[in-house]
Formats: structure tokens, C-alpha cells, sequence
């Protein structure tokens, strides 16, 4: 790699790792309640450990969220996420499957101290957040993130539709990516993944289980190479090297792209039997891979009142507007609020020196083309709908789905004439 270039690496993580289930769980509570209730206020979290859910919060809410709803929710988005056994044998090796483990529903009323300064407009929290894009790929996302996710979607869909069929739900990519000194990328420099598998896949080598290198071959050629090929072929300017675990005298090109999978040599034992889940614990893959700031307030199982979520939601549709509309290759935006009060604190802006016109004009064209208030974002993104449990995997930004409403550039051509550029 010559001196003006660098490296910077994003990871996503599948709808089957621990803190995935413990938000699509927290989300799916959250768009029951919607569902039946637009007004509902919700802040659901959820713990998963070995054959255990926990689903606890403050919930206030029209709808008949039950214990018994919340344990057929809970077995509901277990099943759909894969997490099943055939039998007995199966379901010990599992350690957490739909049919066999223990719920325990913890839910109360929010507290009317904080509901009497939402019902009149304002903020249900406060605190800060932030909204990123850049142009570095179709959906205005940093590249290492999304090529993170569409790794881990990618599994997924095999997966589910047996094409492999010893994959397990519980996964995780992470993606290098080398940029030139402009930040272009220049090409993709390393692929992590792992991958929870079954014991079809399994070899004994001095005494310990290990991952094939078979199978390794499999993820490459069925998972990594298809997602790198589709999406960004002119970065893959070498040959896929497997890395194997314990190997020495690799020897890459100069422009090979190193894979590791499933590098510590086996991962049989996974999901939320592997390690607890929490709802909220995967921020960064929730949002840009760490390319732009955190607010540090985590999404899922929180209604729209809590800026934590629709603020950043409006922070991203704000960042992807501006540079739709080519006022700057890369845009961050921050607004910050006071619990109870309705307007931002502040608005600010950094495009790093890649925008057209001046970060204090950005502000104003903010002010004058975005409704910033809570009951604003709410209305302008309609986020008083079951659309939640999707956003949960795969991240909430760059999906251009049509309940993805922040992913609009409808603004751009306004912000573009306004700017006069």
C-alpha cells in the first residue's frame, strides 16, 4: 500500500447474533403496539441468553400486549430468524430455539412525569444525533458498511433457501477497504466472516473440532466473491485468498484480497446460547459503520417520540438530501435536544471540505426545508407504523425499501435550487 493511501474497516453482524434477536424482538413488540395503536409510547428492551428471553420496559399503550402476546412475539420472530430444531439432539446443540425456550415478560407504564412533556410536542429524551452520507456508493452509504451488510443479508438468503445448508443464523462481516488520499476508495483490501455452522462441517485435526476448509472454500465462492462481484467488481483488482487459521507463508499480491472465515476454526456453538443478546448493543451496525459520529442512543423497541430514533432517522434523510442533491460528496449532520422541549438545540453541519456551498448556508437551508420538531419528523416520515422489526437487520440506512422513508431524496432538487448551485 503506497504512503497516501489508508485503510478503514466497517463490520455488520446477521439477524441471528445474540443482539440482532434482542432487537428484532424489542421492535416487534414496538410494531404490535403500533399497529393497533399509532399513539402508543414504547421503550422495550430485551435480554437472550441459553433458553431464556427477558422482555422488559415501559410500555403505555391501547393495544392487548398480553403476556401471552408477548410470549407468541417472542416465539414468532424466533422462528422467523431460524433458531427451530427437529428434535431433541438438535435442540440441546441449539441452546435457544423457538419452541423450547422460557419467556418472562417484565412490562410497566411509562412514567407520567415524562409523558406530560411529550403530549404536548416535545422531545422524549434528551441528547444528540447524528445523520451521515457520502458518495461512495449508490445508496449514499460509507462502502465497508455496506458491503458489511449485504454480506450478512446475503447468508441469510442462502440459508433460508437451503442453497447451504449447514449454515447456522449467527454471523458476522466485517470489510477493509482501501481508500486513496482524496477518500475514493481505491479497492477492497480484507473480508471477515464468520459463520455459526452444523456439525456436517466439522473435521477433528490434533485432537480439536474444526471448520473445513471445504466449507471455507463455499463461503468464499457462494457468499463473498457473488456480493463483492455485484456491487463493486472494479474494487476486486485481485484473486480471493483463503486465509487459513494457523496457516504461515501466506503470500498475497499486491492487490489480493485476504478472507478470513471463521477464523478461530470452528463455530459451532452460537446465537444467544453462545453469548447473552441485548437490545441496543449493536449502535455502530445499526447506523454507519463508524465513518460518521454516534450519539450513543441506541433504536430498536423505542417509539418515535424518542429522538434517539426519529431524530436520527431525520439526521440521515437530511445528510442523504444534501448530497442527492450535490452540495457536498460527503455530509454529517447533528441536532440535539432537551426532553420535554420541542425545537433543536442546535444544528450543525461538517461536509470535510468536500461542499459547494458554505456549512452556515447548509444550516439555514435546513431550517428552511426540514420540521425539526418531534411531532415535524414524525409527520414528515410517518413513523407512527409497524415498520420497525425490518430495521432491526442489516442496518437501518442505505435499504431503499418503501417504509424506509428517510432514505428519500425527495429534497433534493429544492435544496439544489435554493443553494444555487
Amino acid at each position: 500500500m503506497s504512503a497516501d493511501r489508508y485503510l478503514f474497516t466497517s463490520e455488520s453482524v446477521s439477524m441471528g447474533h445474540p443482539d440482532k434477536v434482542s432487537d428484532q424482538i424489542s421492535d416487534a413488540v414496538l410494531d404490535f403496539c403500533l399497529k393497533s395503536d399509532p399513539m402508543s409510547r414504547v421503550a422495550c428492551e430485551t435480554l437472550v441468553t441459553t433458553d431464556l428471553a427477558v422482555v422488559a420496559g415501559e410500555i403505555t399503550t391501547k393495544a392487548n400486549l398480553t403476556r401471552q402476546a408477548v410470549d407468541a412475539l417472542v416465539r414468532e420472530v424466533i422462528t422467523e430468524i431460524g433458531y427451530v430444531a427437529k428434535d431433541q439432539a438438535e435442540r440441546d446443540e441449539i441452546g435457544f430455539t423457538a419452541d423450547n425456550c422460557q419467556v418472562d415478560c417484565r412490562v410497566h407504564a411509562q412514567s407520567p412525569h415524562i409523558s406530560q412533556g411529550v403530549d404536548t410536542g416535545g422531545a422524549g429524551d434528551q441528547g444528540m444525533m447524528f445523520g451521515f452520507a457520502c458518495d461512495e456508493t449508490a445508496t449514499l452509504m460509507p462502502l465497508p458498511i455496506d458491503l458489511s451488510h449485504k454480506l450478512v443479508a446475503h447468508h441469510a438468503e442462502l440459508r433460508k433457501s437451503g442453497k447451504l445448508k449447514w449454515l447456522r443464523p449467527d454471523a458476522k462481516s466485517q470489510v477493509t477497504v482501501e481508500y486513496n488520499a482524496d477518500g475514493t476508495p481505491a479497492r477492497i483490501h480484507t473480508v471477515v466472516l464468520s459463520t455459526q455452522h452444523t456439525r456436517e462441517v466439522m473435521t477433528t485435526k490434533d485432537g480439536g473440532d474444526y471448520f473445513t476448509d471445504d466449507a471455507r472454500q463455499q463461503v468464499i465462492d457462494q457468499i463473498v466473491k457473488p456480493v463483492l462481484m455485484a456491487d463493486r467488481a472494479d474494487l476486486v483488482k485481485g484473486k480471493l485468498v483463503m486465509v487459513v487459521p494457523g496457516a504461515k507463508g501466506l503470500k498475497l499480491g499486491a492487490d489480493d484480497i485476504a478472507v478470513h472465515v471463521n477464523p478461530t476454526g470452528c463455530f459451532l456453538c452460537g446465537g444467544p446460547h453462545g453469548d447473552s443478546g441485548l437490545t441496543g448493543r449493536k449502535i455502530i451496525v445499526d447506523t454507519y459503520g463508524g465513518r460518521g459520529r454516534h450519539g450513543g442512543g441506541a433504536f430498536s423497541g423505542k417509539d418515535p417520540t424518542k429522538v434517539d430514533r426519529s431524530a436520527a432517522y431525520i439526521c440521515r434523510y437530511i445528510a442523504k438530501n444534501i448530497v442527492a442533491a450535490k452540495l457536498a460528496r460527503e455530509c454529517e449532520v447533528q441536532l440535539s435536544y432537551a426532553i420535554g422541549y420541542p425545537d433543536p438545540l442546535n444544528i450543525w453541519v461538517n461536509t470535510r471540505g468536500t461542499g459547494k456551498v458554505a456549512e452556515a448556508k447548509l444550516v439555514d437551508l435546513i431550517r428552511q426545508h426540514f420540521e425539526l420538531t418531534p411531532k415535524g419528523i414524525i409527520g414528515t416520515l410517518d413513523l407512527r407504523r409497524p415498520i420497525y422489526r425490518e430495521t432491526a437487520r442489516h442496518g437501518h440506512f442505505g435499504r431503499e425499501l418503501p417504509q424506509f422513508t428517510w432514505e428519500k431524496t425527495d429534497k433534493a432538487d429544492a435544496l439544489r435550487k435554493a443553494a444555487g448551485v
